[in-house]
C-alpha cells in the first residue's frame, strides 16, 4: 500500500455514539469504573484538584504488603528531590510525541509534554478518567458530535517562557498526520477528521498557509475539531501525545525527537540517543495552570538508562540501584521467582490484571499460511502452556482462548482451538489440518520478536519446540523494538519478503473499551506502507462490524459486537492468543507516590518520588 493511500471512509455515521463505561478489576483491589467522556451540549466539568499523595482515589498506605500499591497509594509523601532513575531494555519508537505508540511512552511522555485532556493521576477508578490538562474543561460537542471545541489554559508556556497558543496544538497534529515522517504513531486523526485531501504541513501548497482546514484557530485560546462524521468519544482523541503543542518555529521533523519543546513540568536536560536521557525541572511550569492532571513533579531530575539488558534491570531493582523498569512489562521470571518466594521482596511488589493480550500474528500474506487450515495447523499445534510460561506463569497472565481480554466489555468465551481444554495442543488435529492445507509433512517459516525483551524471546522458542512436534519448522529472527513497527514486523513488504509467518508481540487498549482496544489492530484501513500496528488482519466482515459499532448507540448491542469482532478474527485463525496479561511489578522502598494507573495498567510516572537524594 502506497504511503499516501488514505483509509476508505466509513460508511457508517458515528452520530451519537455513547462512549462505554469500563469496568475493571484490578487483581487484590475492589470493582473499578472508568468514567466516560463528555458528550453532553455544555461539555466535562472540570474535576477538582489533586492531593499530594497523587491525585486521591483509592486512599493510601504506608505499610508495605502485596499489591499495596493496586486501588491505592503506597507511601504518600510530598517530599521533592532527588532522582527517579528508570532503565529500558530497548529503546522508545520516538520520543517525539507525534511518532510513539507505547503504553509506557504514552505513560511517561506527560512529564515533558501537556495533551489537551489526560487520564488523571490517581489510583483505583480514578485513574480511568479523563480530565483538562492543556484544555480548561472537557470538550465541547455540537453538529451531533462533528465539531469539538476546546479553550486552552491562559498562562501555559513552553520552557523558553512563550506562551502555548492553539495554533500550537493545531499545528502538532496537522504534522502528526504525515505518516512518511512520523509512521509510529496512531492515525485516529487520520481516520476521522475531515481532512478534505490535507496530509501534512511539510506539503502544504495552500498558497496562504491556512493549513489543516479541519481544525480551526478562532483565537489564541480556541481550538476547534471538525471530523467526518459524528463521535462522542472524541475527548478520547484529545488525550492523545499528538495534542501536545509543538512550536512550528522549532519544529525540525525527523530530528524534532532530539529535543522536543516542553510543555510539562520536566524539560531535556541532556539526550544521548540510544544510551540515556535527563529530564530536569522546566522553569517555565506552573502547577497552578495544571490543578486537574495529578501531576506532583516530586523529582528534582529523572534519568532513564536505555538498551539495558533485561536481567540487568530486574536484579538493579531488587539491590536498590534502580527505582523503575519503563516498559511496565514487569520482572522477568527468574526475578519473579525469586520475589515470589521471599515474603519480604513480595510485599514491594504489585500485580494487577490489565486490558492487554500478549499474542502472535499469524501472517496470512506469507505462504502457505495463507491457506486457513495451514493456520489452523498452528494454532492446535501451539503450547498454551509454554506460552504462559515464557511470561512467568499464572503470575503473568491466564491463558487467552481469544484476543480481546475480558476486562473489555463484550468479551465473551470464545475458545476454538481447545486452549482452555488442551493447553498443552492437540497433535492430532494440528496434523489433521495440515493435511488439510496440503502441507502433511509441515512447512517452514520464520518467527520474529523484538530482541530486547526476554519474555518474547521465551515465545519464539516455546513455539519453536512445539510446532516442530507437527513438522512445522520455524526460524527465529529478532528485530530491535524501537524500530519493530516502522522497520520490520509492522512493514507489511518487509514481513513478507522477509517470511515472517508469526510475528510476536501484544495490544494493550488505547482507552478502555472496544473501539480503544481493537480498532488499531484489527481494522484493514489502518494499514500503510510502514508503522502499523495492524499486523496484516484484512477482513472486510471486520471491517463492517465496526462501522456498525460506531453507528449502534445502544450500549449493550454496541458491546456485542466487540464479541462479534473477536470472534470473526479468531475464526480466521490469523491470531494466536497467548495470555490475558498481568505482570509483576517491584517498587524498591525508596519510591514514593506508587500505584498502578488504571489509564495505563502501569505504574504512574508523573507522581512518583523519592527518597534517595
Amino acid at each position: 500500500m502506497p504511503c499516501t493511500m488514505k483509509r476508505t471512509p466509513r460508511t457508517a455515521a458515528l452520530a451519537g455514539v455513547a462512549v462505554v463505561a469500563l469496568t475493571l478489576t484490578a487483581c487484590g483491589s475492589s470493582s473499578k469504573k472508568a468514567s466516560t467522556p463528555s458528550g453532553s451540549a455544555t461539555g466535562g466539568a472540570t474535576s477538582s484538584g489533586a492531593s499530594a499523595s497523587g491525585g486521591g482515589g483509592g486512599g493510601s498506605t504506608t505499610t508495605a504488603a502485596f499489591n499495596a500499591g493496586v486501588g491505592k497509594v503506597f507511601n504518600p509523601s510530598t517530599a521533592k528531590g532527588g532522582t527517579l532513575r528508570m532503565a529500558h531494555s530497548g529503546d522508545f519508537d520516538s520520543l517525539d510525541p507525534a511518532d510513539t505508540y507505547y503504553g509506557y511512552s504514552w505513560n511517561f511522555i506527560r512529564n515533558y509534554g501537556r495533551t489537551l485532556v489526560v487520564f488523571k493521576s490517581a489510583p483505583g477508578a480514578a485513574g480511568a478518567q479523563l480530565v483538562p490538562d492543556l484544555a480548561e474543561t472537557l470538550g465541547v460537542p455540537s453538529d451531533g458530535n462533528k465539531t469539538w471545541t476546546y479553550k486552552i489554559r491562559k498562562g501555559v508556556k513552553f520552557e523558553d517562557g512563550t506562551v502555548i497558543t492553539s495554533k500550537d496544538v493545531k499545528y502538532a497534529v496537522e504534522r502528526s498526520l504525515d505518516k512518511t515522517v512520523f509512521p509510529d504513531g496512531p492515525t485516529y486523526f487520520n481516520d476521522n477528521l475531515d481532512l478534505q485531501g490535507y496530509t501534512s504541513p511539510y506539503k502544504d501548497t495552500d498558497p496562504n498557509k491556512l493549513g489543516l482546514k479541519a481544525i480551526d484557530t478562532p483565537d489564541d485560546n480556541t481550538i476547534v475539531f471538525h471530523l467526518k462524521a459524528g463521535f462522542s468519544g472524541f475527548d478520547y482523541f484529545a488525550q492523545l501525545p499528538q495534542t501536545i503543542p509543538v512550536p512550528q518555529a522549532k519544529d525540525t521533523g525527523t530530528k524534532y525527537k532530539e529535543h522536543v519543546i516542553s510543555s510539562g513540568p520536566y524539560m531535556f536536560a541532556s539526550n544521548d540517543l540510544g544510551k540515556k536521557f535527563v529530564l530536569k525541572r522546566n522553569p517555565y511550569y506552573d502547577a497552578a495552570t495544571d490543578p486537574d492532571s495529578g501531576r506532583l513533579a516530586l523529582p528534582d531530575q529523572i534519568s532513564v538508562e536505555l538498551n539495558v539488558n533485561a536481567a540487568d534491570i530486574d536484579n538493579r531493582l531488587l539491590s536498590g540501584d534502580l527505582d523503575v523498569q519503563i516498559e511496565g512489562t514487569g520482572l522477568g521470571a527468574e526475578a519473579q521467582g525469586k520475589v515470589l518466594s521471599d515474603p519480604k521482596l513480595k510485599a514491594n511488589s504489585d500485580s494487577a490484571a490489565i486490558a492487554r493480550t500478549w499474542f502472535t500474528v499469524v501472517n496470512s500474506d506469507v505462504a502457505p499460511l495463507n491457506n486457513i487450515d495451514c493456520r489452523k495447523a498452528v494454532q492446535y499445534a501451539a503450547d498454551k502452556v509454554g506460552y504462559q510460561r515464557s511470561y512467568g506463569g499464572a503470575t503473568g497472565g491466564d491463558i487467552a482462548t481469544s484476543l480481546l481480554p475480558p476486562l473489555i466489555p463484550g468479551a465473551r468465551k470464545i475458545d476454538l482451538y481447545e486452549a482452555a481444554a488442551m493447553p498443552g495442543g492437540d497433535v492430532a488435529k494440528a496434523k489433521a489440518a495440515l493435511t488439510a492445507c496440503g502441507q502433511p509433512n509441515g512447512f517452514s517459516t520464520n518467527i520474529s520478536y523484538r530482541v530486547e525483551r526476554p519474555k518474547e524471546k521465551a515465545v519464539a522458542e516455546e513455539l519453536q519446540q512445539s510446532l516442530a512436534k507437527v513438522g512445522i519448522k520455524l526460524t527465529i529472527k529478532p528485530y530491535p523494538q524501537g524500530d519493530y513497527f516502522k522497520l520490520y514486523a509492522g512493514k507489511p513488504d518487509f514481513a513478507k519478503s522477509n517470511g515472517l509467518g508469526l510475528m510476536v508481540y501484544g495490544w494493550g487498549a488505547d482507552w478502555p473499551d472496544g473501539y480503544g482496544f481493537l480498532e488499531q489492530i484489527v481494522d484493514s484501513r489502518t494499514i500503510r506502507a510502514a508503522g502499523n500496528t495492524n499486523l496484516g488482519i484484512k477482513l472486510p466482515e471486520v471491517d463492517a462490524l465496526l462501522d456498525k459499532a460506531f453507528a449502534t448507540t445502544d450500549i449493550t448491542a454496541r458491546e456485542k459486537i466487540w464479541g462479534d469482532i473477536d470472534q470473526k478474527v479468531m475464526e480466521s485463525g490469523e491470531v494466536l492468543p497467548g495470555i490475558w496479561a498481568k505482570g509483576l511489578d517491584y517498587r524498591p522502598p525508596n519510591l514514593t507516590n506508587v500505584f498502578v494507573n488504571d489509564g495505563f495498567g502501569e505504574y504512574d510516572y508523573t507522581t512518583l518520588g523519592t527518597t534517595k537524594t
